[in-house]
């Protein structure tokens, strides 16, 4: 069993530390956050750009996202997808960030049922049948849909090398596909990816294992696992532990960092404070704009924000397994990340805090007392109709839209 003493030494957090292979400056990451800088599926110079802010800033790591392992698995018909094509920009990227001491990550995934018909031309594929309440259109996937899918993130990981990326971050996560196949609540499948959890963790498992055969031990392989979909009958604790420790068993991930929340029922259950529904509104076509003023308040929900949110339920992970784990949500000081070190975990993820302060880690490190300005109004949200991700509290960016080389290579 899992043996984590209160009494051993804590790390300290802004220390040299080993993620798998991978050895970063600092145990803080930048957590994935969809920077919507990507342009024909090609990296652009405000994609590189906006992270060379925040490994400039301190961080230890900074998470690319989100990097489809195929053209369907994309929420967005410009994001970047896993291609030859993609890979000299994704390399421009990485070595930006590595000259500025930072490693760099690259979050991989499909985005199932959260996809988008309409922007990508391809299916939003599922467990089953399910209603998108944006895109309203959602496939079942096929079992042989899900063998190309798996291939696909072992390719995408061993482009991830060549790309010159430090790690990958697989998505089980915000029912996307994987997740939406572990989801009791999403997942009524009757064949073997279907019923009892090992069936339906069975996807999530041939992901990593395929990138664990892909990559071996030349990058760090990280995982976003949900602990709680935030609706009744889906997902829950209790079987993200049961998963969480198969993981462990089976050698595939180096980290695992747990997150909440459904993009497909109930997005606003990972970020917590306010829920900027007229503004989603704001940015819609119709009838889709109406649609979101009178059901928002149900599907746009709010909840009340505190510093270091997830670690109550991140503590039972933490319970159940060994593996190095990285907290996420409401980490915005020095004193959450020196309580998740006093609790065992062996890094911190910050994805608003650094939004509104990239350079909020080497502050942190100047001025123990410095805190973040961010002040979880969650309208960054909806940045995401515009030319980019940003805090809307921060000096506004240069509004030209990102460029893409001449050449095509990103």
């Amino acid at each position: 069993m899992p043996q984590h003493s209160a009494a051993h030494r804590a790390p300290d957090v802004f220390a040299p530390a080993a993620l798998g292979p991978v050895r970063l400056r600092n145990r803080t990451i930048k957590a994935a956050t969809y920077e919507k800088r990507a342009r024909g599926g090609l990296v652009t110079d405000a994609l590189i750009d906006f992270h060379v802010a925040h490994a400039a800033g301190g961080v230890g790591m900074t998470t690319v996202a989100y990097c489809a392992v195929s053209p369907e698995g994309r929420t967005d018909g410009h994001q970047i997808h896993w291609r030859p094509e993609a890979l000299p920009g994704l390399r421009r990227l990485t070595d930006a960030v590595h000259a500025e001491g930072a490693a760099a990550s690259a979050q991989i995934g499909h985005s199932g049922p959260v996809g988008n018909p309409w922007s990508t031309g391809g299916p939003a594929l599922s467990p089953g049948r399910t209603l998108n309440p944006l895109t309203m259109r959602t496939t079942p996937a096929t079992h042989r849909d899900l063998a190309r899918i798996v291939r696909a993130h072992g390719s995408a990981a061993r482009m991830a090398i060549e790309a010159g990326f430090d790690a990958v971050e697989v998505h089980l996560g915000h029912n996307y596909l994987a997740s939406s196949f572990l989801s009791p609540k999403l997942n009524r499948r009757k064949d073997e990816y279907g019923g009892p959890l090992q069936n339906r963790a069975r996807l999530a498992l041939e992901i990593t294992r395929a990138v664990r055969d892909a990559v071996g031990d030349r990058i760090a392989i990280l995982a976003k696992l949900n602990m709680d979909d935030g609706v009744p009958g889906g997902f829950w604790l209790d079987e993200a532990a049961v998963v969480a420790q198969w993981l462990e068993q089976e050698g595939t991930v180096d980290a695992l960092e747990m997150t909440v929340g459904s993009s497909l029922l109930n997005p606003m259950y990972l970020f917590r404070g306010d829920a900027p529904v007229h503004d989603f509104a704001a940015h819609l076509p119709e009838p889709i704009r109406s649609g979101v003023k009178i059901a928002g308040p149900r599907f746009l929900r709010g909840y009340p924000y505190e510093d270091g949110y997830l670690l109550e339920d991140a503590r039972q992970i933490r319970a159940a397994v060994d593996l190095p784990l990285i907290l996420l949500g409401g980490v915005t000081g020095r004193d959450v990340m020196e309580r998740a070190m006093g609790e065992g975990f062996q890094f911190v993820a910050m994805a608003r805090a650094l939004l509104r302060e990239p350079d909020l880690i080497n502050r942190l490190q100047e001025q123990q007392r410095t805190r973040s300005l961010c002040n979880h109004n969650n309208k960054c949200m909806t940045t995401i109709f515009g030319h980019g991700t940003r805090c809307v509290l921060a000096p506004a960016p240069d509004r030209a839209a990102p460029r893409v080389p001449h050449d095509g290579a990103g």
